[in-house]
């Protein structure tokens, strides 16, 4: 049997579906009909039409679009011929043009999430499996007498055998089978007639025909009788809720003669001790108890609910329990019963007390497609000669009424309505003997027939005989815990096998109309697109088209249909909402549906606001329109542009700018237009609309909200002309713009502005980006120089554009042939504007002091220091002759020229100057005639004294000013330099006096000192050794030094090969191969020896410099070191 069970669990699977999808618009027709051209989409503007006309048409014509992608294979049947004189007929309207080269178009949409429907497709395809299927269990044992009774629960299965042994089997592991025997014969105790097991499997009772009780725990294999339930005839038994494992807690046990026991039953462990703790009589009633249901009500878990089924009638209860001190210390149930009435629901008029009866529920549903957790999630059933009294068990309201409330929405699927067999009535055979739920179905025993029926709708799904009619059934039962359902008789088994019950769910909730309970348990989308699709019908009949429109967007059902109903209804908001809703739902690739779709969503918003706009205009007939005041148009207004803003905000990847523009401009919304430019950041649009109305201030301020440096330049002439510092204080918070690409614009600010300098907006921008942003584009430069060069406050004081030229002028001005500054043409590449331009710039404004600046910057102090003077501007030339600081001679040449300035008023820096200095067109000179020396002559040397006394140490003298005064002059006023001359020649002589003696006396100590040197000698011991190779030192020539060391010339002369410069090692080796050559004779060869004993002994190689230089060296060389390893060798 176990092979069997294992085998028909496996087959328990559903087969796969298999849909097709049938689209009903935008086909690819132009493919198959091999159309690869590409055409232009365009929109042609509507002008001089009333906008609600237009509005309309413009509605038809985008249908009129959608309809053109209907595809001619799909279920519309439309040949191409009929679809080209469609297309003709739709091009009528100017509009439809949009819509050029739609089948083109169509190629490349979406199929998969366009506008489209999908039906089912299982015709010809394999059917499922039947939801419900009864198998036969074959058992792999003999047994030896027939079933008596059954019990199943968490896959543990239960037989009662007529010989009074009980078999347990465990469904996981069926090869394991419990035997277990009565403590008493049957005889004795009388045969087992029912058994009640707990949802655990843990807690079994076994009940005989003799009143005799036993209970069984999972643990155990003997069963205890029940010695405080002995003489009970038990029908039913309600388990604790909380469904514990070691002890069966408070229980509700119900008998045969009406009584309602409560027990606590545990397994005893103790000689003394019993199962049943205590038993006490909480309710009785006037007929049998045929079944028990106690469950808790949610948020309270001393809030309880019991109900109690008899023959005839039903008993609802609910109330708190009374506690005590302990656990099993006594009842909980009783104070419930006594202080709570029930709920009745009576059927004793229609029920027959002698039928069979029971109270079932359904199976712990591991998982529900209903989220609402105060929704139910379990059925009752009770079985009555009437039919099966089914409903929902509520948990709210959590008072009295709540049994009320629940026997209200419960209904009664009747006996006499089940099908019949042989041409007998139901009636006739007898009613159901036992019935169980599952979570979707109501399964019925009736004589030997399993009928099962949908309990949302009363439909039949399985009826069948199952077994002989020579059979007792014994048993229908229903695992709670693995939802698994068994049939009983006194010889077989088997298994109610349940798949996939709820796939038909949905479609009997649509067609009760519950659209959204269908929602709920559709499992694809073709099944929620037919429940979309009705629900949207069901709506449209009921008048509700926003509803139907939001309904409808999640459906395929065919998108002209659809649109059609929605404008002959005049319903222009379904209409609106019913687009955004299928917006929403396409995908981001189907790119030219979107904007389909969104091109005709702005139409729908402008007619719409031009509508409500017209409303409040005329004031006319607003009794009958549907705004009651003007008030309520007003309101209207602002929530239809609040959603057109939130639409354009949501979609406007979608929009096609050109397209739209066109649209907004013929409804002539102004607002609109603006915002949706706003929302895609066309600034250039904004910028433009609200220049060409010269709104200043909107426009600056939408120009510093955009970023794009094109869009700057385009309106920058413009806006510096009528709002320069506003204009400029939005350029300096801008950093990626191109100062060069500004500049016509400051040109022509700086053409008509008279502002002074300092408020100049083109300077101060100009400036701004030189001295923030390092700008070094001589463009700029020339501009801000010409600014400063050719202002009319410039002409009085050239304080700014000097500061401007000393700023941005090298940092020295030096003719010193070691600087690289020197070179003039150097110094001018360093300058970022062009000198020649900013001289001639200088010159036509005569700016002389500008002038002499650049002049000086060239190199050309001369010709600056002359135009200074020509101007007398004595401080501007003196300046400049400060600026050779390295060039003495330059220097004295223009202090002496402003010195002839001052005391002849000559301008020619001398007179036998070959430089021919010219004066700038536009710089005449204006010095005057000099005066005669009379009155001119004491200041004339009163200022050729200052000049002596400004000037640079060794730079102007006296006797070079001498000449230049008259011959006949008092010495008067010049006693004082002339005697301060004087005395510094003397002190100059005395000073060459000094050094000359000091001379002489250091060319004395010279030559005493070279003479005793003749007479200086080193003694060398007769054994001494050279200190380089350790031989006798006078066995061959050798070289001593005044510090004692003495060496062989041959070895001095190896060393320095060795280890001398490169220069000194090759003059040796060419001093010596010209010597040993034979080449050189005579004084030559005298000559070359002296000069190579000059480099031999020129100092001691242990103590000079020599030494110093091989500090580096190791003591031991790598031959010697190499010898000494050899030496140390084993």
């Amino acid at each position: 049997m176990s092979a069997r069970l294992s085998q028909k669990r496996q087959s328990q699977r559903t087969l796969p579906e298999f849909r097709g999808t049938t689209n009903l618009n935008f086909s690819q027709a132009s493919a198959d009909h091999g159309v690869a051209t590409h055409r232009t989409v365009m929109l042609i503007e509507l002008a001089g039409r009333d906008k609600t006309s237009v509005g309309t048409m413009h509605d038809i014509s985008f249908l009129r679009l959608a309809s053109a992608f209907a595809s001619p294979q799909a279920s519309c049947h439309v040949s191409r011929s009929t679809r080209t004189e469609e297309l003709a007929e739709a091009s009528c309207d100017p509009l439809f043009f949009w819509a050029v080269g739609a089948e083109t178009m169509a190629t490349n949409m979406d199929r998969s999430n366009g506008i489209t429907a999908q039906v089912d497709a299982q015709d010809g395809l394999d059917a499922p499996l039947p939801i419900l299927e009864v198998q036969k269990v074959d058992m792999q044992f003999a047994v030896a007498a027939e079933f008596v009774a059954a019990q199943v629960s968490n896959n543990v299965l239960i037989l009662a055998l007529q010989s009074g042994k009980i078999m347990r089997i465990d469904l996981d592991n069926p090869t394991d089978i419990d035997d277990i025997d009565l403590p008493k014969k049957a005889s004795e105790v009388g045969v087992i007639r029912r058994m009640f097991l707990d949802p655990t499997a843990s807690h079994l009772i076994i009940s005989t025909t003799l009143g005799e009780n036993f209970y069984l725990h999972m643990q155990s294999r003997i069963p205890k009788p029940l010695s405080r339930l002995k003489g009970v005839q038990i029908q039913c038994v309600s388990w604790n809720p909380s469904q514990p494992t070691a002890s069966s807690r408070e229980i509700l046990v119900g008998a045969i003669d009406g009584t309602v026991y409560e027990t606590f039953l545990e397994l005893a462990t103790g000689v003394y001790r019993k199962e049943d703790k205590y038993a006490k009589i909480v309710y009785r009633a006037d007929s049998p108890i045929c079944g028990i249901w106690t469950d808790v009500i949610p948020g309270s878990p001393d809030l309880r609910r019991v109900i109690l089924a008899q023959p005839t009638r039903l008993l609802h209860f609910i109330g708190r329990l009374g506690r005590h001190g302990s656990e099993g210390s006594g009842s909980i149930y009783a104070k419930l019963f006594e202080s709570e009435q029930p709920s009745v629901y009576d059927a004793s008029q229609e029920s027959s007390p002698s039928a069979p009866s029971a109270l079932v529920v359904t199976p712990e549903a591991p998982e529900t497609p209903v989220a609402d957790a105060s929704k139910p999630k379990r059925i009752f059933a009770w079985l009555s000669s009437q039919g099966v009294y089914h409903g929902k068990l509520l948990v709210t309201p959590a008072s009295p009424e709540l049994g009320d409330k629940l026997f209200a929405e419960a209904r009664t699927l009747k006996t006499s309505e089940l099908p019949t067999s042989g041409g007998m009535s139901n009636n006739e055979k007898g009613w159901a003997s036992y019935v169980a739920l599952t979570q979707w179905h109501i399964v019925q025993l009736v004589n030997n027939r399993i009928i099962a029926t949908n309990r949302l709708d009363d439909s039949v799904i399985y009826d069948q005989a199952i077994f002989d009619t020579r059979q007792r059934p014994v048993a229908l039962l229903a695992d709670l815990k693995k939802n698994t359902f068994w049939l009983f008789t006194n010889r077989e088994i088997f298994e109610v096998i349940v798949r996939d019950e709820d796939r038909d769910v949905w479609k009997v909730m649509l067609n009760a109309q519950r659209f959204e309970d269908a929602l709920q348990y559709a499992n694809n989308a073709s099944q929620r697109d037919a429940i979309a699709t009705a629900s949207g019908d069901y709506l449209i009949a009921q008048e509700k088209y926003m509803e139907a429109a939001a309904v409808y967007g999640k459906s395929t059902k065919p998108f002209e249909e659809v649109a059609l109903a929605f404008i002959d209804s005049k319903q222009k908001d379904a209409l609106r909402k019913y687009l955004l809703t299928k917006l929403s739902a396409l995908k981001k690739t189907s790119t030219m549906q979107r904007i389909m779709l969104t091109s005709w969503l702005v139409e729908i918003y402008m007619s719409a606001l031009n509508a409500i706009d017209d409303t409040i205009t005329t004031k006319a007939e607003l009794i009958s329109s549907e705004y009651s005041t003007t008030s309520d148009a007003q309101k209207q207004l602002k929530a239809t542009s609040r959603e057109f803003q939130d639409f354009v905000r949501r979609y406007k990847d979608d929009l096609d700018a050109k397209t739209v523009y066109d649209i907004i401009s013929s409804h002539g919304r102004e607002e609109e237009l603006l915002y949706f430019s706003t929302t895609i950041n066309d600034y250039n649009y904004i910028l433009s609309y609200w220049v060409q109305r010269e709104r200043w201030p909107e426009a600056l301020k939408a120009l510093n909200k955009q970023t794009d440096p094109e869009i700057t330049y385009k309106y920058s002439t413009v806006l510096m002309a009528h709002r320069p510092v506003d204009f400029i204080d939005i350029l300096t918070r801008q950093s990626n713009l191109e100062p060069r690409r500004l500049i016509p614009a400051c040109l022509n600010y700086n053409r008509t502005t008279d502002d002074p300098l300092s408020k100049n907006q083109a300077a101060r921008y100009l400036n701004f980006e030189i001295s923030q942003h390092g700008c070094t584009d001589p463009a700029v430069h020339n501009t801000l120089l010409s600014i400063y060069a050719s202002h009319p406050s410039t002409s009085s004081d050239e304080g700014s554009l000097l500061t401007y030229l000393q700023t941005h002028s090298p940092h020295t001005f030096t003719t010193s042939s070691s600087d690289s500054r020197s070179d003039p043409q150097k110094r001018l590449a360093s300058l970022p504007y062009d000198a020649d331009f900013a001289l001639r710039l200088c010159t036509q404004h005569a700016h002389v002091r500008a002038c002499a600046h650049i002049y000086t910057i060239m190199g050309q102090y001369i010709s600056a220091v002359d135009l200074a003077l020509s101007h007398q501007d004595t401080e501007t030339a003196i300046a400049v002759a400060e600026r050779p600081e390295h060039d003495q001679a330059t220097r004295k040449k223009l202090w002496l020229a402003i010195a002839r300035s001052v005391i002849s008023g000559s301008t020619s820096l001398s007179k036998d100057d070959t430089t021919t200095t010219t004066t700038p067109k536009g710089l005449s000179h204006k010095r005057t005639p000099s005066a005669q020396p009379d009155a001119s002559t004491s200041a004339s040397i009163s200022t050729a004294l200052s000049l002596l006394k400004r000037a640079p140490d060794n730079t102007l003298q006296i006797e070079d000013i001498l000449p230049l005064l008259p011959p006949f002059l008092y010495i008067d006023a010049l006693k004082e330099p002339i005697t301060a001359a004087l005395a510094t020649y003397t002190q100059n002589i005395e000073t060459l006096q000094s050094e000359m003696d000091a001379s002489a006396a250091s060319a004395a100590r010279i030559k005493a000192e070279t003479a005793a040197l003749r007479d200086r000698w080193v003694m060398v011991e007769p054994g001494e050794e050279c200190a380089v190779c350790g031989e006798v030192l006078v066995s061959r020539r050798f070289w001593a030094w005044g510090c004692g060391h003495c060496i062989h010339a041959s070895c001095v002369e190896e060393e320095l090969t060795r280890h001398a410069a490169r220069a000194t090692v090759a003059r040796l080796r060419e001093l010596r191969g010209q010597l040993e050559g034979g080449g050189a004779e005579g004084a030559r060869r005298k000559r070359l020896g002296r000069e190579l004993d000059d480099l031999l002994g020129r100092e001691c190689l242990l103590c000079g410099e020599f030494a110093v230089r091989m500090v580096d060296e190791p003591f031991v060389g790598k031959e010697e070191e190499r010898s000494l390893r050899e030496s140390w060798a084993l």
